[in-house]
């Protein structure tokens, strides 16, 4: 039986957030591997595959609102519950698809599933931490994403290869999402209802949290009038079509540019979200660090964000080089920065509003997020079937100007990052 350290059962629980956002994009992962193999058995087009994940992104922008919400309401315990349990049976559906329409069908359904993840675990974090360490959280947590990106690539093609049959990559999670699931169930709670919580580690928790009626109720009119929800929307809407962007078509770009077959994609998606999962926690430490040492909330965020946006833009030279690896670096390098953004733009959602607020602000800047990458995966489509490889120029272009740019319109939004009371 684990044991756990008095006054550190929070971060028992961010383990939790942490396995399931790895399982999370381990499911969401496999479809981008096996891309190019499914591709020539499949039969579909590109404009196709950018079809397949336009539908992913248009239900997972739709599905964040209603999850978002539906979180807030049913608490944090029953939401993530419902969540990995639609999207986990949405995984096996996969393995019944014949075209590319079959794929589209089942790309939906997961993400119905998928869209309760952030919302739920950010709810979660802005629960068990306070707000000195959510930056650092977060970023633990949204490292999952970079772990189940990472490690996709090395367990998928052996595991189709040893099956000789692609559906397996879409079936060996289940019984890992199943374990998950029991184990939130006997574990989670609210800290105060939480027996394995200490009065000195739930006083900590609460200790730079802002005063609230447990049953405050905030509607949709007073979280869409405030500027501050708008600028949270728009990072999403910039940020979030990037990070899909080298997920969808990271294997193919690097297949069709350099040659990297589906045997060979394991190392170089090994290096790139190895790295930027490690350098995402640097930068939720580092904005950590700044509040920590009496840096104002506006300032703190703004420069870690700002350290992310310039580490992202040497990407835009990608499509240019001839060098593998300087590519991949380069990758891994922007893939970094994108990370620890998520982890403060995240922190900035509990950072301005009230813990009850919290699911449907996820909700609202996932939903931007989503429709900005459903449009992406489609004009990527669109020109990488009409343009071939050099048409990547244009998706790294934004990949590299992306995050100034959404930074100068929050910093325009929100001269002044504070708490909001309603």
């Amino acid at each position: 039986m684990v044991k756990h350290n008095p006054g550190n059962f929070r971060w028992f629980i961010l383990v939790m957030l942490f396995i399931a956002t790895t399982i999370l994009y381990l499911d969401r992962s496999a479809m981008g591997i096996l891309a190019p193999f499914l591709q020539k058995e499949i039969g579909w087009s590109e404009i196709e595959y950018g079809y397949i994940n336009s539908v992913f992104m248009i239900s997972y922008a739709i599905c964040f609102l209603l999850m978002g919400r539906l979180i807030d309401k049913i608490g944090t315990r029953k939401g993530y519950l419902l969540s990995i349990g639609i999207w986990s049976v949405a995984a096996l559906t996969h393995v019944f698809a014949k075209s590319w329409v079959g794929f589209a069908a089942s790309r939906f359904s997961l993400a119905i599933g998928q869209s309760g993840n952030f919302p739920a675990a950010i709810k979660a974090v802005a629960e068990w931490f306070p707000k000195k360490e959510r930056a650092l959280a977060v970023g633990i947590f949204n490292g999952g994403a970079n772990l189940g990106t990472m490690l996709a690539p090395l367990i998928i093609p052996p595991l189709v290869m040893w099956y000789a049959n692609w559906r397996i990559g879409f079936l060996w999670t289940f019984p890992i999402s199943l374990l998950w699931i029991i184990l939130w169930i006997k574990f989670y709670s609210k800290p105060e209802k939480n027996k394995n919580v200490s009065e000195a580690e739930l006083e900590y928790i609460n200790s730079d949290s802002m005063d609230e009626s447990p049953s405050l109720k905030i509607g949709w009119s007073q979280i869409l009038s405030n500027k501050q929800a708008w600028a949270i929307a728009f990072a999403k809407f910039m940020a979030d079509p990037i990070w899909y962007f080298y997920i969808f078509w990271g294997a193919k770009f690097l297949n069709e540019k350099f040659g990297v077959s589906f045997k060979q994609i394991g190392l170089p998606f090994f290096i790139v979200f190895s790295a930027s999962w490690l350098l995402g926690i640097a930068f939720g430490w580092l904005s950590s660090k700044f509040l920590k040492q009496g840096w104002s909330l506006n300032k703190g965020r703004k420069i870690a964000l700002l350290a992310c946006a310039i580490v992202a833009i040497p990407v835009a030279f990608v499509p240019h080089t001839n060098s593998l690896w300087l590519a991949v670096s380069l990758i891994a390098l922007a893939a970094g920065g994108h990370c620890g953004w998520s982890a403060n733009i995240f922190s900035l959602m509990s950072d301005i509003f009230p813990k009850s607020a919290i699911g449907s602000i996820a909700g609202f800047g996932g939903f931007m997020g989503a429709i900005g990458s459903a449009l992406v995966a489609f004009f990527t489509g669109l020109i990488l079937q009409n343009v071939g490889v050099s048409g990547y120029a244009v998706p790294f272009a934004i990949a590299g100007s992306g995050y100034i740019f959404a930074l100068l319109i929050i910093h325009f939004l929100v001269p002044k990052i504070k708490t909001i009371n309603f």
